[in-house]
């Protein structure tokens, strides 16, 4: 067995990390005024350098805003943040991740699924029949390995992304990839990966036959009975 190379955290990781706690904890509020930057490095014990680095990863994770003149400010993360504000929640919550926002992560991920169904029905290649068929063999070869299998089902719907021809479908589907695949590892250990291999089969066969209406209703059956249906994931 390889094990992974273990690597220290650096001063600014450090000091996003800090924040981050102390910003999702609730011990730093919601328009609450930072310390200037020379007194935050002075408490801290690093350079200013750190802190400015820190506070701009902050700012653009929606955690803090830098109004010039005034200060630093904690914004409201949930209105401002992005993608990576999500990863940090995660982080923040030991890798979970509450009820609103996976119902919110499948929500997007059906929005996704069936634009990129309805597009690639009229756009595929034979190639791209092809290239699923692959994704679709490797999924269901990955029963025994729950991690695997969710990235194998990851890679499949990216390549479904990949077929609709449209530029921005695959980059928005992989900028949710942690806390997607965390999604489908939760779903493979509560079901099996026939579940997912199942679904991913009828929407491939919906697109061969160039069936639309098929598709879009196979990608809303397995979503939506994992929002509230038979296949929920919420954790508890």
């Amino acid at each position: 067995m390889d094990f992974a190379k273990l690597k220290a955290p650096t001063l600014k990781e450090l000091f996003v990390r800090e924040f981050e706690t102390m910003i999702l904890s609730g011990k730093l509020k919601i328009g609450e005024k930072l310390p200037p930057e020379r007194i935050l490095a002075e408490q801290m014990q690093v350079s200013r350098a750190v802190v400015n680095s820190g506070i701009a990863e902050l700012s653009r994770k929606g955690f803090l805003k830098v109004k010039p003149r005034s200060g630093v400010f904690v914004m409201d993360y949930r209105r401002y943040g992005t993608v990576e504000t999500l990863l940090s929640i995660m982080n923040y919550n030991g890798g979970q991740l509450r009820r609103d926002e996976i119902r919110s992560i499948l929500e997007i991920k059906m929005i996704v699924d069936k634009l990129a169904v309805e597009l690639s029905v009229d756009r595929h290649t034979d190639e791209d029949i092809a290239s699923l068929e692959r994704y679709l063999d490797k999924m269901q070869r990955l029963n025994d390995n729950s991690e695997k299998a969710a990235d194998a089902a990851f890679s499949f719907y990216h390549e479904l992304a990949m077929t609709s021809q449209n530029t921005l479908l695959p980059l928005i589907y992989r900028s949710f990839r942690v806390p997607v695949t965390h999604l489908w590892i939760r779903f493979i250990q509560k079901y099996g990966n026939e579940v997912v291999c199942n679904s991913a089969r009828e929407i491939l066969k919906a697109l061969k036959n160039h069936d639309k209406a098929g598709a879009v209703a196979s990608v809303e059956k397995a979503i939506s009975a994992s929002i509230s249906g038979s296949k929920e994931i919420y954790e508890a």
